[in-house]
């Protein structure tokens, strides 16, 4: 793959191609498409089927059309492309990030940006590398309410921050037994696969239900939970943890999902002076209460209207609720032992937006989500799940980003424990 040599002006299109369109993806084409001066030139997709349809939803739209790919590494030969968006399936995540980089482009990648710490570590490696822009795809990070209310946080509207809950409450409905089957006429099964392991076809493997399968997801902790646990670690301004815990399991359903569908979680953080803060994060995926309020103004319909997704941060003078980054949720305080309310905020943002200026600009430091925060962020919901998947608590060495001690949680958290499939294999060095 060919770098790019193309230096952008503060005036030139920017030229992106979008990777995995079937639905994450979709929105990165549309949103990208509301940028001034920007141009979705290029999609992908392993599913042909997917591509015809949206090159006939982009028609709609009144888009250009753009050139259709099966196979990212062709893609990625455009030296014309400035920049690529990747929304594809967590285990394609790096491996996409990094071939982009090498390529030249810079690079949107969805959360999370890595199917383990390794990864996320290779990635940030290349972005250093090849001097790219890399923006995590945790857009509340681009929220204005959340802006202001991590800016309150850290000037002490509650006094002094101790603790961070992070809420993933989506009520999931089990996914069935699905038999293996014939690969579907249109469908490129080995592309899609990828770095994983081929297993035989079967639609829970396939389109959204591979979250719940390891070979491909990270779970709910990784899919919407990523999101919270970003903006705990933001508001309460640590990294990586000292020690970390997970429990959970599978209930209420019997159906082929490997992940947990409720999962409990605490970061530890040890910190100068014999101060300690903590994360707590909790993923529960059935019928639930609400939490802060969060949630309650939502006016979504059918299952997603009983969601309650955000943060509750407690310090010694009060606690503060924020809900996803929907602006209808925003944030709210209360402050002092009567818990009189406080500061608020329902603000919007656009985290598409933010990587384009900064693609244009190059100051990474203007950046909302530096890649460099998406691999410690990510870095949290791996341990979380090995934790989980040990079943015993890790104890962590931020300085070296190792499990102190625990060889076999070590392997899991990287390329020893992945299995790459060749040619789909991220090098050791990038």
């Amino acid at each position: 793959m060919a770098a790019a040599n193309r230096v952008l002006g503060a005036n030139d299109r920017v030229r992106i191609a979008v990777c995995g369109v079937n639905g994450r993806g979709w929105d990165h084409v549309r949103q990208f498409a509301k940028q001034p001066n920007v141009e979705v030139v290029a999609i992908c997709d392993v599913d042909e089927n997917v591509i015809n349809k949206r090159l006939a939803g982009m028609e709609k739209l009144n888009l250009p059309k753009p050139a259709s790919y099966v196979d990212v590494r062709k893609l990625l030969d455009d030296k014309s492309i400035d920049a690529v968006s990747v929304a594809t399936p967590n285990d394609w995540h790096a491996l996409i990030t990094i071939w982009g980089c090498q390529a030249g482009k810079d690079v949107y990648v969805e959360k999370p940006c890595s199917h383990n710490w390794w990864e996320g570590r290779k990635i940030v490696e290349a972005a250093r590398k090849y001097d790219r822009i890399v923006q995590h795809g945790t857009q509340a990070r681009s929220q204005g309410s959340a802006i202001e209310a991590v800016e309150k946080l850290h000037n002490g509207v509650i006094g002094e921050v101790y603790l961070a809950r992070g809420l993933c409450y989506k009520r999931r409905h089990g996914i069935g037994h699905t038999p293996v089957s014939p690969v579907p006429a249109g469908v490129h099964y080995d592309l899609w696969t990828g770095p994983a392991p081929l297993r035989p076809f079967t639609r829970n493997h396939f389109h959204y239900n591979w979250h719940w399968f390891w070979d491909y997801g990270n779970g709910d902790l990784g899919n919407q939970g990523i999101h919270q646990v970003d903006m705990a670690r933001h508001a309460l301004q640590v990294t990586f943890p000292n020690k970390v815990s997970a429990m959970g399991g599978h209930f209420v359903f019997d159906d082929d999902q490997q992940t947990p569908n409720l999962l409990n979680c605490t970061f530890q953080y040890d910190l100068a002076g014999g101060k300690r803060k903590i994360i707590e994060f909790e993923v529960r995926n059935w019928i639930t209460n609400r939490e802060a309020g969060i949630g309650t103004e939502q006016m979504y319909s059918g299952d997603e209207g009983y969601n309650t997704v955000g943060d509750i941060f407690y310090g010694s003078n009060g606690y503060l609720a924020i809900g996803d980054e929907d602006v209808r949720n925003g944030f709210r305080s209360y402050i002092g032992e009567n818990m009189k309310p406080g500061p608020t905020a329902h603000e919007g943002g656009d985290h598409f937006a933010n990587f384009i200026d900064v693609v244009r600009s190059r100051r990474r430091e203007d950046l909302h989500a530096p890649i460099e925060e998406g691999h410690v962020s990510c870095t949290l919901v791996h341990l979380a799940n090995a934790s989980y998947r040990l079943g015993r608590m890790l104890h962590f060495d931020p300085a070296t980003e190792q499990v102190i001690g625990d060889d076999e949680a070590n392997r899991l958290l990287c390329e020893e424990g992945r299995g790459y499939r060749k040619p789909f294999v991220i090098p050791d060095k990038v």
